[in-house]
């Protein structure tokens, strides 16, 4: 592990089956479990924990960044603060910065995943739960606070309004939205003045 910058050997957790390549960072709080591989001039903040997966290079991820197993994680990405991935593959020079889960899904490349967004990814079908897949092509953008309901499909180009449910595939170059229109009602909490 030379030329890997850990910032507190005495605060990190390595199995010893990982293989971290040069020029990486890695700050206090992380473990790296199982078979897990970290490409060049990744930096991993605090408190990341990331399991059984294959991360590229020049990649940040974290702080409380969860990589779950099974994943597989392209070159210059932002995976950032408590943001869970499991079982997915993220392409290349996305961003996915903030609060959000990400199971089950294939994202292509280029792609914006906006605070708070979820992809869900279990059916409840006959009294069975199981792993449903959301497909994201190159240059989507998901608009914060939605949620991918699997299975699902978001073609090349498309646009996801903010607070939006998503159920329905989306063709390439589209924007969908998926919620009410908002109402308002003016003076509705006007107060006497005393």
């Amino acid at each position: 592990m030379s030329n890997i910058d850990i910032k507190d050997i005495n605060n990190v957790y390595i199995d010893d089956t990982v293989v971290i390549e040069e020029g990486c960072v890695i700050y206090p709080g992380v473990e790296l479990r199982g078979n897990t591989h970290i490409g060049k001039n990744t930096i991993i903040e605090s408190n990341t924990i990331i399991s059984d997966s294959n991360i590229g290079s020049n990649n940040v991820l974290g702080p409380f960044a969860h990589i779950h197993t099974n994943c597989v994680i392209g070159n210059e990405n932002v995976i950032g603060n408590y943001v869970e991935v499991k079982e997915s593959t993220i392409g290349n020079n996305n961003r996915m910065k903030h609060l959000t889960y990400c199971g089950n899904a294939t994202i292509g490349d280029y792609c914006n995943i906006g605070c708070g967004v979820v992809f869900s990814n279990f059916n409840y079908n006959s009294n069975k739960k199981y792993k449903e897949e959301t497909i994201l092509g190159n240059h989507v953008f998901i608009g914060s606070n939605s949620v991918l309901c699997a299975p699902l499909k978001i073609d090349d180009g498309s646009v996801i309004g903010a607070g939006s449910v998503i159920t329905d595939n989306v063709p390439k170059d589209s924007l969908a939205i998926a919620r009410p229109r908002q109402t308002t009602k003016e003076n509705y909490f006007k107060k006497d003045i005393v």
